[in-house]
């Protein structure tokens, strides 16, 4: 029989491109790649064992830090599961507030993925760039919450934290300021002619298979299948949004969707703080005995958390669906098959902004 697979080469799990440890195995007849597995166990945190038994109070911290770069949804996605057990109220004054919140953490999660690209295929100027814009909105985020990444901002019934005129006048000054950068930066990335020759065409998944796959977020909306949750959220339906999508599904157009996800992100928070309403930010209200399944949009798509407590607010079974895990099987099955150059499976992977933190929580 004849030997189709000239040799195995692993990618990892200590890589450059890498922002945490995984290994890809790669099977290639020359530079093409055949086939392609992805092995995690690398960084097992056991934090789902670790918040059963505990009062809700400290699983709301917990939850945060299954994963630093999109913890804000992570935070509001259990505390909102909460108010659904226990029938809690939230004011709407606290509702525009999450809102604001969760988008500036989607801007701070995009433009984290997008440099990681950029830092992938070799075009470091942009990828500073990016990361220099980045420190803009976390520094907002700051303002509003009094933390970067960790910020405990929703609790049951409201926000810790109203939003001050002053402060509401600073970041809208600042979201000017970040707008224009991140146009000249989705400009320098659209036009630049190495972007074009690594990203377009390269990791094409179509949508019927992002749908069989069950590709969740900006990489499915890449190919154009219709999933975010906000679509469904009462704040959200309130401001009018509407889903970013297109139709290349290539890595070029997860990276895209991503900027544009952005502009989004900053229309989302204006509109927000132009018809802010006024009122307490705290309805109160006790957390009580039940089970859901819960969803929230994070930034990489689908986040789940199917909780069950008992009659004082204590976490008696949880478990939390991430969305990358069914993004990453994705990208080893769909994305990276038949790619010009084993060069291009590190920047195909890094495209669907892989988060290993969240899956091995």
């Amino acid at each position: 029989m004849k030997k189709t697979v000239d040799v195995s080469i692993p990618l990892g799990p200590v890589h450059p491109c890498w922002k945490e440890p995984v290994r890809i195995k790669c099977e290639t007849a020359g530079e093409r790649v055949l086939r392609t597995e992805v092995e995690l166990g690398y960084m097992k945190k056991g934090i789902e064992r670790i918040m059963r038994g505990r009062p809700w109070q400290e699983v709301m911290f917990l939850a945060e830090r299954v994963c630093g770069i999109c913890s804000v949804i992570h935070n509001m996605v259990f505390i909102e599961a909460m108010e659904e057990i226990s029938e809690i109220a939230v004011p709407p004054r606290a509702a525009y507030l999450r809102v604001i919140v969760n988008e500036l953490d989607r801007m701070a999660s995009h433009i984290l993925a997008n440099f990681s690209y950029c830092y992938t295929i070799e075009h470091e100027t942009l990828a500073m760039y990016l990361l220099n814009t980045r420190e803009t909105v976390l520094d907002n985020l700051e303002r509003l919450t009094g933390s970067r990444i960790n910020t405990a901002y929703m609790i049951p019934g409201g926000v810790r934290f109203d939003l001050l005129p002053e402060d509401a006048a600073a970041m809208l000054a600042d979201l000017v300021k970040v707008e224009g950068e991140m146009r000249r930066h989705t400009g320098m990335f659209e036009t630049g002619p190495l972007i074009a020759l690594r990203s377009k065409g390269i990791g094409v998944m179509d949508r019927e298979e992002a749908i069989r796959a069950h590709t969740v977020g900006p990489t499915a909306r890449a190919s154009g299948v219709v999933c975010d949750l906000r679509l469904r959220h009462p704040t959200y339906r309130e401001l009018g949004f509407t889903q970013v999508t297109r139709t290349e599904g290539d890595n070029f157009a997860r990276i895209m969707v991503r900027f544009q996800e952005v502009f989004q992100s900053i229309d989302l928070i204006r509109k927000c703080i132009d018809s802010l309403p006024d009122g307490p930010i705290r309805g109160g209200g006790l957390c009580k005995a039940g089970e859901v399944s819960y969803g929230g949009e994070a930034p990489r798509g689908e986040l789940t958390y199917s909780i069950k407590t008992d009659e004082y607010g204590r976490v008696v079974d949880i478990a939390i669906r991430t969305p990358s895990i069914m993004n990453i099987e994705a990208c080893a099955h769909s994305m990276i098959r038949d790619v010009t150059s084993i060069a291009d499976v590190t920047s195909t992977f890094i495209s669907s902004d892989p988060c290993i933190a969240c899956n091995e929580r």
